[in-house]
């Protein structure tokens, strides 16, 4: 059988898209994969800030177009590009065990967060990273990164940055981790964030079960909680929303972020629930996130 595998042509993207067909191809040693490598508008504009050109389901639509047109049969993403609102038709199938989801700073001379020198220039394409350093360091300066992530990395190298922000996954793919200066442990990461996620057609019982064997249910737990408090919560792409839930016994452990986009205002929660409760606690904590304040933070931004 031949799999046609739609999927953004960076560097990342491919590494992960290649990740998948090994893993395709370990459980269905029959599996011939063809790669259709398609540029998103995400990739082409990389002067604006996702927030004004439209955020992150931008690294989406082409892959999805190829779905619903019938020219590819799934697609491989990063699950955090993946919009809370899923387009009508397309639904997420599998979800690969994850990759540590922290955010790590990139420094000239590795020098940690908390002791870069006043005014230096921090690097970073993501509001809700900016939202939760800008309230620890307000005395830093913020400027736009865009790029793929070797792009990044050099940016920093070549003096353009004194610090950048990434997500570890990304690095660790890309065997980039020794730039590692520090774990960023304070900072809530995206939902979904270090999580490959597999799309395919509604209904599309074959797909389904061709991918069954790659799907991590851990994950698919946690990923359910993160993303019912992101739909939940709704907000636009400029409203800097954060989640991660991990699993503790028997139990989902999810903490959820809203914070302004300058930082003078953030509201954290957390909350316990079963394993079988996930998107009922997603739902949950988000209402705890409103009732403490966070319906004006997303009503402003918006």
């Amino acid at each position: 059988m031949k799999l046609r595998i739609a999927t953004r042509n960076s560097q990342l993207a491919l590494w992960q898209t290649d990740f998948v067909i090994a893993k395709l191809q370990q459980a269905h040693p029959d599996l011939v994969c063809e790669k259709i490598e398609l540029l998103t508008q995400g990739d082409k504009d990389l002067s604006t800030s996702l927030a004004k050109i439209g955020g992150k389901g931008l690294f989406l639509k082409e892959l999805e177009q190829a779905l619903l047109q019938g020219d590819a049969d799934i697609a491989v993403h990063s699950l955090k590009d993946v919009p809370a609102q899923l387009t009508p038709g397309l639904e997420l199938i599998t979800f690969l065990a994850r990759e540590n989801p922290s955010d790590v700073l990139l420094s000239r001379d590795h020098i940690p967060l908390m002791q870069l020198p006043k005014g230096a220039i921090v690097g970073t394409s993501s509001l809700r990273r900016q939202c939760q350093l800008k309230a620890l360091r307000p005395d830093l300066e913020f400027q736009w990164l865009r790029g793929n992530v070797p792009t990044r990395v050099k940016k920093l190298v070549n003096g353009e940055y004194d610090a950048i922000i990434l997500a570890y996954a990304g690095l660790k793919r890309l065997n980039l981790v020794d730039n590692i200066s520090e774990t960023l442990t304070l900072c809530l990461p995206a939902v979904g964030q270090g999580v490959i996620v597999i799309q395919s057609r509604s209904g599309d019982e074959a797909m389904q079960k061709m991918c069954m064997a790659l799907d991590d249910i851990d994950t698919r737990i946690c990923i359910t909680a993160e993303r019912a408090m992101h739909a939940y919560l709704g907000g636009s792409c400029q409203t800097p929303i954060a989640g991660l839930a991990t699993l503790y016994e028997d139990n989902v452990l999810l903490k959820g972020l809203v914070g302004a986009p300058d930082g003078s205002l953030i509201i954290s929660e957390h909350m316990k629930g079963a394993k079988k409760d996930a998107a009922q606690l997603g739902e949950q904590l988000a209402q705890q996130l409103i009732d403490k304040g966070a319906d004006q933070i997303l009503n402003a931004c918006t």
